[in-house]
């Protein structure tokens, strides 16, 4: 089964539109999450001042790397090889210059409005023994993201826009990035996320997926949300009626692709041990759309999206190391048509 995609005028670029935001990642036991009140594995919107309280909590010192479901999927992207390029916005403190930093040293272009007055947003996930995260958001000045600014003309060159599930939120803005992107004739590919975002966004996912999304990607919770399906197979079928290609990636068991009412299985890479899970399903998409774009048969997409995200899985955060990516590179000799 071949790739249902070919690139227009021999375009690959990637842009992805998302949210500005630091990682702040955080181990810590069970008990610790249970006092936050939050759901465990669940992303909860919340200030920054009570993230710094949540951190003042913890004994143990978090990691801190830009972050953002979209911009983990696309510095993916750019350690892969391939042109990049983020849209969104930041803003103007060190949290701002180590996010623009961080993009440009994955080799991604950076599209970036700056706020003046408004923080950079950041993101506390809290990873306990399970590997497990467990989020609390504060968008800052990533949900003052100027729709206006978001044309045809930023989309001119690209094959593909990804955009992530956390975009629900701003309804004028994921919006007009849709809009824009089908007029420039990009493909759209939609990462749902998380399932809080799924459940508070039905109705308007609803109507996006059957007007814009040609890629559609969700785990198991936010797929079970979406279709009301428990049963993986029920939930990959609905999926699919919603998209021209599903994606349903099932964590350590690997993930399942359907297209044209074909589903091809993609097992797990590695031994299915985590260190933590934060990134795994931003990195399959990487894997998986970097295949994409370069013309790939699926099922290779699906291989080279399990070994990234496996790859993510293997350390804390949601960015893979140089000798990561080394072995993310060495395995496509498995792959015959890479």
């Amino acid at each position: 089964m071949h790739i249902p995609y070919t690139p227009i005028a021999g375009k690959n670029r990637i842009a992805a539109v998302g949210s500005a935001l630091v990682d702040i990642c955080l181990r810590e036991d069970e008990v610790f999450l249970a006092a936050t009140g939050a759901p465990k594995g669940g992303m909860t919107m919340t200030t920054s001042s009570h993230i710094r309280e949540l951190i003042g909590r913890s004994k143990n010192k978090p990691a801190i790397v830009p972050g953002g479901s979209a911009c983990n999927t696309i510095l993916g992207i750019g350690k892969l090889g391939n042109d990049a390029r983020f849209i969104g916005k930041r803003g103007n403190d060190q949290y701002g210059l180590l996010f623009e930093q961080g993009i440009r040293s994955h080799g991604v272009e950076p599209v970036l409005q700056i706020s003046s007055s408004t923080p950079t947003g950041n993101v506390l996930s809290i990873i306990t023994p399970d590997a497990q995260r467990t989020m609390f958001t504060y968008l800052g000045a990533s949900s003052e993201t100027d729709p206006s600014a978001i044309t045809p003309d930023l989309f001119s060159d690209v094959a593909l826009v990804h955009l992530e599930g956390y975009l629900l939120f701003n309804h004028k803005l994921i919006c007009a990035t849709l809009d824009a992107a089908k007029k420039a004739g990009a493909i759209v590919s939609l990462d749902l996320a998380s399932f809080t975002v799924v459940e508070a966004s039905k109705p308007l996912l609803e109507t996006l997926c059957e007007n814009y999304v040609d890629i559609l990607m969700a785990n198991e919770d936010e797929a079970r949300v979406f279709t009301g399906f428990s049963d993986e197979q029920q939930a990959l079928d609905a999926l699919s009626h919603r998209a021209d290609c599903a994606v349903l990636k099932v964590g350590k068991r690997g993930s399942y692709i359907t297209h044209n009412a074909t589903t091809i299985t993609v097992p797990r890479t590695g031994d299915g041990n985590a260190v933590d899970t934060t990134g795994a399903g931003d990195l399959w998409a990487a894997g998986f759309l970097f295949g994409l774009v370069n013309s790939f048969p699926l099922e290779t997409c699906g291989k080279i999206g399990s070994v990234c995200g496996y790859e993510v899985c293997r350390i804390i955060g949601a960015h893979i190391p140089e000798a990561g990516w080394k072995r993310v590179r060495r395995s496509f000799d498995d792959f015959s048509c890479v």
